[in-house]
Parts: structure tokens; C-alpha cells; sequence
């Protein structure tokens, strides 16, 4: 993990001395009415050339210049200058070239780069001193006038430089950069600060979420924040996260999932609830999994799992909107097509398809997972298919495909088919082999629910999240819920898809890791 330069603070702290020396802060001061680089590259519009006569030139496009460089055009008007608005900017500096009497600065912000051009005779009285005590990675201010140079490249001509951090740690290498991933995850602050496309995608995630929130607003949902603190973690089968709360002596878990609370406020009147918010499960990591990571959760009174299928393909047409890229969207060597209606089959269907079984042959079902590898001695037949269809389907579906129609008996909360209530009323939405999406039509019927509780918790490990019964849940639907489709979408997987990262660590700011022994 050698990714980053070895640290030589001793040139660095000397040009802070000097800073010092020279009567100026290191560490900046308030730096105000400044303009993002991202907004100054587009007011091109409002650099001219200006003759003697005073005339004012616009400067030629692309276009209109043909085979002539920028300097050519130059040569060809007559005697005047260039003019441009005056602007002040800031950002940390990625390159500096050195020309003597002439300094090129490439900064950049969150919203672009652009290039300082620093001539000594230029700049106010005593700035040039200053400037030599600039490394790559300082942040700085700048006041000056906004032009092209010579070779057409939109440019800052510096008027006066500010100091606004110097750095004293050395930045990864220019061209190697920071490669190494763990230290990449380790030192994000380095990562998102010199590797390209790194705080561009974290953005998107911004994007998208926001974009999650205002789909839902619009169609009427409110936005709640559930506790995540947990006397029985419930709403998933998970191995929850194990705290205790001192001041009341009891053991608390981490929440592995947000349903159940959302639950009990629609039971309260609340009908069209979400919350976007942390959830914690006590398992492995993998480039789909992290033991930490964000999940929505949205209840629909009076929906069903149809009224969720629109509900996902909404909010995911939006946010590609957001981040502003259309519905065919690359994904590692392939390409995912977002456009509405997704495909939508049946879990048998799909089982058959892909296996060659009956998926209501028992016998044939038991006897195809005992060959590809399976235990099948002690398991309900619905689990034995369940372990299969996640073996033999799921990597092989392309979508984005809502897979509908689960077998019942894997499905503690979820209402089952009026006409078959072997069949519960659930979908899951797979992209490239990844569940990105789970819905139900809401099971709502008490008695029901603690029936189905119970056959869950058989057999299960005192530490497993559904060893105990949420019975204060099973109270609040004694109360009346209303009919409901639910949907839970997992983000970090979404933002993976919707950016083309590979893994979930690439989109999760700080991942869990392992100690460091590092100072």
C-alpha cells in the first residue's frame, strides 16, 4: 500500500515558514464571493477581443476558426487586447508548470479545473515571493480577469494569489495516482481529492438519492426517521449488531431493517410513509455487502406490489434524469436497459426456464439440488427450491426483471394470492445477476402474522435476528393496518448500477475495515 509519495514534510514546512515570514496566514482566511470553475467555463461568451479603435470582437468557435489556430487569428487583428470579466476563484492545485517570469496553475473545485496564468510583472506588489512557496495539493484563491491565451485555453490572468491551506503531506504520484483499493478506501479524502471520476460519482450518489426523495415527496409519500436502536431486530432474517444501553441495563441491537416501524405508522393513520436511512447486519463483506450500508423503505397504504413495480420504476427513471444520462446505462463490458416497463415474469417461470424443472415436481426439485451439490435432509421443499433459484437463476438474469410470485411459505410478511395461497404476493428486482429491489403486498391480518412468526422462529439460533418475536408489532396490526404494498430498495446497490462501480466499497464513502497499524 505505497500508493502515496513517502511524506518529506521538511520542504514543505520550510515554504510554510516563509508564508509565515512573509506576513501571510498558511491556513487561510474567509474567502468570499468566489466563482465555481464550472460556472466560469461557460461564460465564454463574455471574452472579446478589443481593437485600438475600441472595437469590440467576439472570438471565433471551433467552427469558425476551421484549419487556423487561436493564434493565428490573433496575428491577423489589429493592434488591441484581449478582454474578459473579472473573476476570483479557488481550488486545490493539481499542476504547476514553471516558465521563469511565468507560472501555469491548473486548480481545481468540485465543479471543474481551469488554468491560472501568473506572470511576476502582473501580479500585485510582493505576490510573487508568495507564489514560490506553492506545492501541488495547496489550496488557493485567486483575483483576475478571465481570457484565452495565446493557444486558445480558457484562463485565469492572475491579478493577486491567496493562500488559502498549505498542504504537508505529498500527493499520490501524477500519472500512477492512488491504486491501491483498500488505501484508496482508507484515505478517501486522498482518493476523492486526486483520482479522476472519484468525487464525480460520490456526487451522483447525492444526485440520486435526492432525486429517491423527490420522486416520493411528488407522489404524496412523508419522510420519517425510525429508531436504530432495536429491543428485537426484526423485519429481516439477519444477524443483528449487539449493543447495551447502561443507564437502563437492557441489550439493544442495531436495526437490520426499517419495516417493521414503518409498519406500526400506518396503523396510526400515516399512508404513504418512507424512510432512507442506515441499517446493520452482523455478516461478511463482499463487493455486494457491507455490513453497513443504506436501504429505502416505502409503505403504501391501500397499494399492493403492483403499486410498488411502478412506484421502483419512477424513482430509478428519475434518477437517471438526475445524474443526467438516459436509460442505456454501461455497466462493466455490458449494458443495462432502464426503459420503462421493466420486464416482469414469475418466479416459476423463471425456474423452469433455467433449470428444466417442474418447480411444483417436490420430488424433481429435491433431486436436481442433491446433484448440483445441495443438502436437502430436514428443509422444507420451498427452501430447497429457494437455494436452487438462487444458484441457478439469479446470476443469469440480465433486466432489469421484476422477478414476481415467491413461494409462500419464505415469505413471513407477505399476503399470499387470494386464488392460491400456496403463492405470496412479492417481487425482486434483479439487475445483472443483483436483487436491487424487494416489494410485497403487505400481510395485514394478525393472527395470521403471529402464526407465521412462530414457524419462522423454529429451529432458529438463539443469536439469529428472528429468534425472538416482535409481539408489540403483532399488537399494533390488532389495530388495523391498512392493505399496503411496501418496497425496500437497497441504494448502495442502485448507485453501483446507476455509476458503473464495481463494487459497493467504490460507492460508500468510508466502508468498514480492518484496523490499521499505520500511525
Amino acid at each position: 500500500m505505497n500508493d502515496v509519495a513517502p511524506s518529506n514534510e521538511d520542504p514543505r514546512r520550510e515554504k510554510l515558514q516563509r508564508i509565515i515570514d512573509l506576513g501571510h496566514d498558511p491556513w487561510g482566511q474567509r474567502f468570499d464571493d468566489r466563482d465555481f470553475i464550472g460556472d466560469l467555463q461557460k461564460r465564454t461568451d463574455e471574452i472579446h477581443y478589443l481593437t485600438e479603435a475600441g472595437e469590440k470582437i467576439a472570438l471565433p468557435t471551433e467552427e469558425q476558426l476551421g484549419e487556423k489556430s487561436f493564434r493565428e487569428w490573433l496575428k491577423e487583428q489589429d493592434k488591441g487586447t484581449m478582454a474578459g470579466p473579472t473573476v476570483r476563484a479557488a481550488g486545490r492545485i493539481l499542476l504547476h508548470r514553471d516558465k521563469g517570469k511565468l507560472q501555469f496553475i491548473d486548480i481545481e473545485d468540485w465543479t471543474g479545473k481551469l488554468q491560472l496564468f501568473v506572470g511576476q510583472n502582473q501580479v500585485v506588489e510582493g505576490n510573487w515571493d508568495l507564489i514560490q512557496c506553492l506545492d501541488l495539493g495547496d489550496l488557493i484563491g485567486v483575483d483576475g480577469v478571465l481570457r484565452r491565451t495565446m493557444t486558445g485555453e480558457l484562463s485565469i490572468f492572475a491579478k493577486e494569489i491567496h493562500v488559502l491551506c498549505k498542504t504537508l503531506d505529498q500527493p499520490p504520484a501524477k500519472h500512477k495516482g492512488l491504486v491501491d483499493a483498500e488505501l484508496r478506501q482508507r484515505r478517501r479524502y486522498v482518493d476523492l481529492a486526486y483520482n479522476e471520476g472519484v468525487r464525480d460519482r460520490f456526487l451522483n450518489r447525492s444526485k440520486i438519492v435526492a432525486s429517491i426523495r423527490q420522486t416520493l415527496t411528488n407522489q404524496g409519500f412523508v419522510e420519517i426517521e425510525g429508531p436504530t436502536l432495536h429491543t428485537v431486530a426484526g423485519g429481516a432474517a439477519a444477524r443483528p449488531f449487539e449493543t447495551h444501553h447502561n443507564a437502563l441495563d437492557m441489550p439493544l441491537n442495531m436495526r437490520i431493517a426499517l419495516e417493521l416501524h414503518l409498519k406500526r405508522l400506518m396503523v396510526g393513520g400515516m399512508e404513504r410513509v418512507f424512510e432512507l436511512g442506515r441499517v446493520y447486519r452482523n455478516e461478511g463483506i463482499s463487493p455486494k455487502h457491507n455490513p453497513e450500508f443504506t436501504m429505502l423503505e416505502v409503505y403504501q397504504a391501500y397499494g399492493d406490489y403492483h403499486s410498488m413495480m411502478d412506484l421502483t420504476e419512477a424513482a430509478i427513471t428519475d434518477a437517471l434524469e438526475a445524474i443526467g444520462i438516459g436509460p442505456i446505462v454501461p455497466y462493466g463490458e455490458t449494458t443495462v436497459n432502464f426503459t420503462a416497463p421493466f420486464e416482469r415474469k414469475t418466479y416459476n417461470e423463471l425456474f423452469q426456464t433455467h433449470t428444466g424443472i417442474d418447480p411444483n415436481d417436490a420430488a424433481a426439485v429435491k433431486a436436481y439440488a442433491e446433484k448440483i451439490g445441495f443438502t436437502t435432509e430436514g428443509k422444507h421443499p420451498d427452501v430447497v427450491k429457494s437455494e436452487v433459484f438462487e444458484e441457478k437463476v439469479e446470476d443469469a438474469l440480465v433486466g432489469p426483471i421484476f422477478v414476481t410470485d415467491y413461494p409462500a411459505s419464505i415469505c413471513p410478511l407477505t399476503k399470499r394470492k387470494r386464488d392460491n395461497p400456496e403463492v405470496a404476493e412479492r417481487f425482486e428486482l434483479f439487475i445483472n445477476g443483483m436483487e436491487l429491489a424487494n416489494a410485497y403486498t403487505e400481510l395485514n391480518d394478525p393472527d395470521l402474522q403471529e402464526e407465521l412468526f412462530s414457524q419462522q422462529l423454529e429451529g432458529q439460533d438463539d443469536e439469529d435476528s428472528m429468534a425472538k418475536m416482535d409481539h408489540d408489532f403483532v399488537r399494533a396490526l390488532r389495530n388495523g393496518m391498512p392493505p399496503a404494498g411496501g418496497l425496500g430498495i437497497g441504494i448502495d446497490r442502485l448507485v453501483m448500477l446507476l455509476t458503473d462501480s464495481p463494487s459497493i466499497r467504490d460507492i460508500i464513502l468510508f466502508p468498514l475495515l480492518r484496523d490499521s497499524q499505520e500511525d
